[in-house]
């Protein structure tokens, strides 16, 4: 199979501190895909070097056959690569429905002068924008908080949505950045339904950052480790539960 996500001989380095070393590795469409490691490991590094923050010296990642070296992020995200982050990065005075809208802006073709009249085929647009935006609220169980700003939400009710604004880029891929931290048992237990729900029922393809160790081996299809920045174990759950290495580095450190 070609894979949708192609990392090859990635390197990234910040000053004399080596972020990434030659690292590789594939995601085949459709798998959740965890990648987990030590704090400083390496682990946002690499999502923000796929998501196009950060730019490797050394090495290239390909998207659904398409090298993206030369890309800008928001670019990136036309072609359908999402991401949540470890911190919130919602608008906190804005509701629910407008952040959630806002993630729907990059696929949108209108152009100044024809939205800022709403005009023919900016609200033809729009409406189906909407439309796409209540079926993720309906998905994610938050109707009740459509209007609510961020600000006033739990901390889990905003992970949430940021998962929901991820989700109104019509993604082929989904970057995860710990979207599990700091939540309580309920909240994660939704987490990882939606996340599977996503996969199976969406056939969104998910590469997801993780500390909890139940969750990754529970979800994962694949899993590869980090350890200062190089990969040390690529495997199934089953595989990495065994791998000495990775043992020694990590999971033994629990």
């Amino acid at each position: 199979m070609t894979p949708i996500l192609q990392i090859e001989h990635v390197s990234l380095s910040f000053g004399g501190v080596n972020a990434l070393t030659d690292v590789s590795f594939q995601v085949q469409k459709g798998q959740i895909y965890s990648l987990i490691g030590p704090n400083g490991a390496g682990k946002t590094s690499l999502l923000n070097s796929v998501s196009g923050f950060y730019h490797p010296q050394q090495g290239s990642i390909s998207f659904d056959g398409q090298e993206l070296n030369q890309i800008p992020p928001h670019k990136r995200a036309r072609l359908g690569i999402a991401r949540t982050f470890q911190n919130i990065e919602l608008f906190q005075h804005m509701s629910v429905l407008d952040n959630l809208m806002l993630g729907a802006h990059n696929q949108l073709s209108a152009g100044v002068f024809s939205s800022g009249i709403y005009w023919k085929w900016a609200e033809k647009e729009e409406l189906a924008a909407r439309r796409e935006i209540e079926d993720i609220i309906d998905f994610l169980e938050i109707e009740n908080i459509r209007y609510q700003p961020i600000g006033q939400l739990s901390y889990g009710l905003q992970k949430r949505v940021e998962l929901g604004r991820a989700l109104a880029l019509r993604p082929q891929i989904i970057l995860m950045d710990e979207p599990m931290a700091g939540m309580t048992v309920e909240e994660k237990q939704d987490m990882v339904r939606f996340i599977i729900d996503m996969n199976e029922e969406h056939d969104t393809t998910i590469l997801l950052i993780e500390h909890d160790m139940g969750v990754v081996m529970d979800v994962s299809d694949y899993v590869t480790v980090l350890d200062f920045g190089r990969l040390i174990g690529e495997g199934t759950p089953a595989e990495i539960r065994k791998n000495q290495q990775v043992i020694e580095a990590y999971i033994g450190q629990q």
